[in-house]
């Protein structure tokens, strides 16, 4: 059974920095060529899809509103993502989820359709 795990969420002052995890299991990143994506959705607001990472190369994508201050990693070992948030502002208030989906990052991107498994959030406070 697929399963993530997203953590490290909290309350923070505009301009201070964050660094989500997401664990995953009931997969390897290392088998496959996984597209690990990081959303939120902010109160009233439609799910925005972040970026996304390539399991077996690292390779990122971003939307420009986070392009600059938000940076993806994997740790493989630990079938492991993390979003590392700098530069908060309180408008990046939200519940952060990360997903996961078979098909390519660089393909996908921040499309929340094609991502098939989902974790249960992590909630990010910017005060201002």
């Amino acid at each position: 059974e697929v399963q993530l795990q997203a953590s490290g969420g909290g309350l923070v002052q505009a301009g201070g920095s964050l660094r989500l995890s997401c664990a995953a299991s009931g997969f390897t990143f290392d088998d496959y060529d996984y597209a690990i994506g990081w959303f939120r959705q902010a109160p009233g607001k439609e799910r925005e899809g972040l970026s996304c990472i390539s399991s077996s190369d690292g390779k990122t994508y971003y939307v420009d509103s986070v392009k600059g201050r938000f940076t993806m990693s994997s740790d493989n070992a630990k079938n492991t993502v993390y979003l590392q948030m700098n530069s908060l502002k309180p408008e990046d208030t939200a519940v952060y989820y990360c997903a996961a989906s078979d098909r390519l990052c660089t393909i996908i991107r921040d499309l929340s359709y094609f991502y098939d498994y989902w974790g249960q959030g992590t909630k990010v406070t910017v005060s201002s």
